[in-house]
């Protein structure tokens, strides 16, 4: 895929570091004061000097970089790292090719939407490390990339790319850009009321026919991803076997697949993504047509 050069999103936040509560934190997790009593002006006397050279060499923080004011400050006086919370993404290969996709998705689905007399909202995606909070809740690295319809927002541990290599043997740009737009066609669902629609009506299901519903909607949400690899296509920016890297991650993260390389057998009532040919197939279909109405799932076999 040839990303590199094109536009890159600016609806990113990189939360990787921030606390958990999105408070400033310094480094080893600890807030250290760095003015004493609350004072704005004045210098640091011997004893503030001596309880921060304690808890340097306790923390292994570099004195040197607190004393010359390396570290940003905040107005309560609390060394806080130079960025936090809603903080500009790292300049890292990894980050621009996450936010170079992100705007290719936005192209597509701006146009789509506008081509279909409405207005695409764009959603926000959220780089984490290891845990985060959602307007879903907590969430680990565990859990996968998700989005969170309650505040049309994408969650994604950067780390889970080397999962995708390293142990679904999923390799590839492409592959991995499948997994982002496989969320945002989450997000197009929840603009669509499909999202709504369906968590209301599992209220109501048992979770045998929660799960089969559930199938339906991942599947769609592979189909728009779909349609967003066709338009990304036509604008030749796809290399030879793009999407067979594509196509080989949607085997590879298959209920069917996963259960038996977790477990040795497969248990098909409780699938709530599809197998590996259905994800693979419904993701072709959108590739193939281009056209959102091709990824009907909710009618007849799937």
């Amino acid at each position: 895929m040839e990303w590199r050069g094109r536009r890159q999103s600016d609806n990113v936040e990189d939360q990787r570091g921030a606390s958990m509560d999105g408070s400033p934190l310094g480094r080893g997790g600890l807030r250290i004061p760095i003015g004493g009593g609350g004072r704005r002006g004045g210098g640091l006397g011997i004893g503030g000097i001596i309880v921060i050279l304690i808890i340097c060499w306790i923390t292994g923080i570099n004195p040197l970089s607190l004393l010359s004011g390396e570290l940003g400050m905040d107005g309560s006086g609390f060394e806080q790292q130079q960025t936090t919370g809603n903080r500009t993404p790292a300049n890292d290969e990894t980050t621009a090719f996450v936010r170079t996709v992100l705007a290719e998705t936005e192209d597509t689905w701006n146009g789509i939407f506008q081509a279909n007399g409405q207005q695409y909202q764009e959603p926000t995606l959220v780089l984490f490390s290891g845990k985060v909070n959602s307007a879903c809740g907590f969430a680990s690295s565990a859990t996968g990339p998700f989005y969170c319809p309650g505040d049309h927002k994408l969650y994604l541990d950067t780390n889970f790319f080397k999962e995708l290599e390293q142990r679904f043997d999923a390799a590839g740009d492409f592959a991995e850009a499948y997994v982002i737009a496989h969320e945002v066609g989450h997000h197009v669902q929840n603009l669509l009321g499909i999202l709504p629609k369906f968590n209301q009506a599992r209220q109501r299901m048992s979770e045998a026919d929660a799960n089969r519903m559930s199938v339906r909607v991942e599947l769609q949400a592979d189909c728009f991803a779909g349609v967003w690899g066709k338009f990304t296509q036509q604008k030749g920016i796809l290399d030879t076997g793009d999407l067979e890297e594509a196509l080989n991650a949607a085997q590879q993260i298959g209920d069917d697949t996963l259960q038996k390389r977790s477990q040795g057998y497969v248990v098909p009532e409780s699938f709530n993504h599809g197998t590996s040919a259905q994800r693979a197939r419904w993701f072709k279909r959108g590739f193939d047509t281009g056209d959102m109405k091709a990824c009907d799932t909710f009618s007849g076999n799937v």
